[in-house]
């Protein structure tokens, strides 16, 4: 074939080769084994039918799919080179995307910060390494578990909020029980007895069996200003309209003493283990010590009106104060003069509590004018933390089994709320008297709190969790719903 013909034909054969000694074989004809292979080469219409299946057939395919869950891609240290794009970015989201694609043990292999990590550049391309996701070992397969690197502090979520029933599982009515804010007129023993005043007299509630006992009545030129019991409860300490102070065996009914000193009302009694201590409109606060003939074996003089809050130290080694005058004094056991004198409330302080969860930790709430909540640190007079309730502080008590306070509020929203300290957040917020909330009493194992208002009723509340079990006290019984009568 001429050099014209192989242009015509479009093949370039070499020289010496005609277009004639070109043919294909028939397809019946076997083709010569190729490059020395024993096996012959099958025909193009048997390479035709390998290629193309038929249509009937399902149990072939022409991709492999792997299953990563058998495939224990978390044995291998796959190098990952570290983009400029991805320095510096979220590790955790990395991880965790990686863990959705791969599974959960490929996404956490090795611990954040473990010196064999698979990103060391001297590590090899696909190194088989030891299986580490035993029962013995300290990380989780979940994907917020500790195996992705995250502590437990961070992932485990927040607790939710400890519900707070919203309403009284008992009410109790008191007619008489006064609307003043300077008084202090509900106590509750550490034997489960109620203390009450209601006008000229005392009653007592047994919170065992709702049984109601008339202790005394004063008489109609005196009246009740101020009850406390003792730290046992045993005794009953009774503030009077003419000055007087008044000591009562709870349980007979009868009157140990009556100690005098001051010039007119006594609006508020504190014991510790020893000593009475009383605060008046005279602006005087007494000790009175039971073991000693005379009424009285101190006084303090340092507020320049009422004195309306009065609380012992958990240890008995201070004494807060609180006044009219918009003063808060702290008092050492043996001082003349205050050791403490904290100025910043902006009206009357009769709100005052001391923790029984930090040392030296005092609470105190100021009046319509002020509205806050003032927490001190009273080894060095310092203002730890501060926060406006938005009315009136009439109370505050600490739990005694969590580490969180209630308060009882005024004007103008007349609420009770729960706090959590320090954050100060909000537990709970209780609304049902029509007035101010001035009165406050915890039962003895700390689950129910008593509040008492002048719209004559005494509401049982259970807002904090006992020692073993935050279970509520349950509505049944006693603790009914149904409203009664204290006298």
């Amino acid at each position: 074939m001429d050099s014209s013909q192989r242009r015509k034909s479009g093949i370039n054969l070499p020289a010496g080769m005609s277009g004639t000694s070109l043919r294909l074989d028939s397809i019946s004809s076997p083709v010569q084994p190729l490059l020395g292979l024993s096996s012959p080469v099958r025909s193009l219409s048997g390479l035709s039918n390998l290629s193309s299946p038929s249509k009937s057939s399902s149990s072939c395919s022409d991709r492999f799919i792997p299953c990563r869950s058998s495939s224990r891609l978390h044995t291998f240290g796959l190098v990952e080179k570290a983009s400029p794009a991805k320095e510096g970015g979220n590790d955790a989201y990395s991880r965790l995307l990686k863990s959705e694609l791969f599974g959960a043990d490929f996404g956490f292999s090795s611990p954040a910060g473990q010196a064999s990590s698979p990103l060391s550049p001297s590590k090899n391309m696909l190194r088989f390494k030891t299986d580490s996701s035993g029962p013995n070992s300290p990380y989780s397969p979940s994907i917020l578990g500790q195996e992705n690197g995250f502590s437990n502090e961070t992932l485990t979520p927040p607790k939710p909020p400890r519900k707070v029933p919203k309403a009284p599982h008992k009410v109790l009515d008191a007619p008489s029980l006064q609307d003043d804010f300077y008084l202090n007129l509900v106590d509750w023993s550490s034997q489960n007895m109620l203390a009450v005043g209601l006008g000229t007299c005392v009653y007592l509630w047994s919170a065992s069996n709702s049984k109601v006992t008339k202790l005394c009545d004063l008489g109609p030129t005196d009246g009740v200003c101020s009850v406390q019991w003792t730290r046992e409860g045993s005794y009953i300490s009774v503030g009077t309209s003419l000055g007087h102070v008044q000591i009562w065996d709870g349980s007979q009914c009868k009157k140990v003493r009556t100690m005098s000193g001051h010039q007119t009302r006594a609006g508020v009694l504190a014991w510790n283990s020893r000593i009475l201590s009383s605060g008046s409109r005279d602006r005087a606060i007494l000790h009175h010590d039971l073991r000693v003939q005379s009424d009285f074996i101190g006084k303090l003089v340092g507020h320049k009106s009422e004195v309306c809050g009065l609380k012992w130290s958990h240890d008995d080694r201070e004494l807060a104060s609180g006044g009219n005058d918009n003063q808060l004094l702290v008092w050492n056991q043996h001082s003349q003069q205050p050791a403490l004198r904290l100025t910043e409330h902006t009206a009357a302080v009769k709100a005052i509590a001391w923790s029984p969860h930090q040392t030296s930790l005092l609470a105190s709430g100021g009046g319509t004018a002020d509205r806050c909540i003032r927490f001190w640190n009273t080894t060095n007079g310092h203002q730890l933390n501060s926060i406006d309730t938005g009315s009136q502080v009439c109370n505050l008590m600490w739990s005694k089994t969590v580490n969180e306070l209630v308060s009882t509020h005024g004007y103008s929203q007349n609420q009770i709320m729960v706090w959590k300290y320090s954050s100060m957040a909000k537990v709970a917020t209780l609304t049902g008297h029509s007035l101010r909330v001035l009165y406050l009493a915890m039962s003895p194992d700390g689950q129910t709190i008593v509040t008492g208002a002048g719209d004559e009723t005494l509401r049982f509340w259970n807002v904090f969790p006992s020692v073993k079990t935050p279970a509520p006290v349950k509505d049944s019984g006693l603790w009914s719903l149904g409203r009664t009568q204290i006298r």
